[in-house]
């Protein structure tokens, strides 16, 4: 752990005889040269050593309860503390937390040392929690798996604190990732969002469901408690056979009391000339999953994803000096620079960045 902004080395890499590194925080598996950023945007390799840009750095907070992840069977009565930071290994076409989950203006920031996001200690984030009451911390709004260095961190000291953890996630995760995580995380919030290959392949050009599934299933069965969530957008996933499917999945490999959570879809992005989702279609699925023996569906209509959008600003959270919480970050490393700047296909595709 540091008590000021820098690199953080990756936990799980690989270095490489010519000097580029694959990572293997998720199952993107991205090798990188020298100077080169993840597709998470989030890690970088600096002269064969593959580094955490974002450690420390929080882009939103709140607190609320446990339910609004959502998670109904683990201390259904608690608050959490949720926390966020930048990046994400999926490119949903429905993101409602696009400027962190991406995060590409404030990665590059951070990667030239310019960025003045702010930077908390896991120990300050821990005494945040314990100053506003919660029972619990949840990493959330970006992909907390390209945060893994931290949630960890954080994670160690909220459990000597009292405090339990919650991981709202993707689940493109490696095997590796999940070892780590698993004696330090209490519930997974997962999503499930498809069935179809071609869904995964679209947000996610190396993702298979097969992957996300076998992670959701491998985290069960490290001794984390699940929960799975299925957002409902028109025309991409509402067929009802499939989300059938997703409930006989989750019935056979989680169990028949495992929650499942059918959420309404919000138009949002490059989807917002979609529809939201019907009502009806929400509770048609819940039926079905019913039938087909699943003991805990939960029929939202009123929820969608984890957002961030309305978040107060994280200073109004923290009792730290302003000028420090969002000051220039340099790291100590004086290795911060141009390199790792890279245009990516898939940002400069969705008119994130200049053609």
């Amino acid at each position: 752990m540091s008590d000021s902004y820098q690199l953080v080395e990756s936990q799980l890499q690989q270095p490489l005889q010519n000097g580029d590194v694959v990572c293997n925080l998720c199952l993107w598996r991205c090798r990188l040269r020298h100077g080169q950023r993840g597709f998470c945007e989030a890690h970088v390799n600096r002269n064969g050593t593959l580094y955490n840009l974002s450690y420390g750095i929080v882009s939103a907070i709140e607190v609320e309860s446990i339910r609004n992840k959502p998670v109904y069977h683990y201390r259904p009565d608690s608050r959490v503390m949720s926390i966020g930071s930048y990046g994400c290994n999926f490119r949903c076409k429905g993101c409602h937390n696009l400027e962190i989950s991406w995060g590409v203006e404030a990665l590059d920031k951070l990667a030239r040392g310019q960025s003045t996001e702010a930077w908390i200690t896991p120990q300050q984030i821990v005494e945040t929690a314990l100053k506003h009451g919660v029972q619990g911390i949840a990493f959330t709004y970006s992909e907390p798996a390209v945060w893994l260095e931290y949630v960890l961190d954080v994670s160690r000291l909220a459990h000597d604190a009292g405090l339990f953890t919650v991981y709202v996630s993707n689940s493109f995760v490696t095997a590796e990732a999940l070892a780590l995580m698993a004696p330090h995380i209490d519930v997974l919030c997962s999503d499930i969002k498809s069935l179809s290959a071609e869904f995964y392949h679209d947000i996610c050009p190396r993702g298979t469901v097969e992957q996300v599934l076998g992670s959701i299933r491998r985290a069960a069965e490290l001794g984390i408690h699940v929960e799975t969530r299925t957002n409902v957008i028109p025309t991409k996933n509402d067929n009802i056979e499939e989300l059938t499917g997703i409930a006989e999945w989750i019935r056979d490999n989680l169990g028949a009391h495992s929650p499942w959570h059918v959420t309404r879809f919000f138009p949002a992005y490059q989807l917002s000339h979609l529809p939201a989702t019907d009502d009806a279609i929400i509770e048609q699925a819940a039926e079905a999953a019913r039938a087909a023996g699943l003991r805990r569906v939960y029929a939202h209509t009123d929820i969608s994803c984890d957002c961030a959008t309305e978040n107060a600003p994280v200073s109004a959270w923290v009792e730290l000096d302003a000028a420090a919480l969002n000051s220039v970050k340099s790291c100590a490393a004086s290795c911060c620079g141009d390199e790792g700047i890279l245009v990516k296909k898939f940002e400069r595709e969705a008119g994130l960045l200049a053609k």
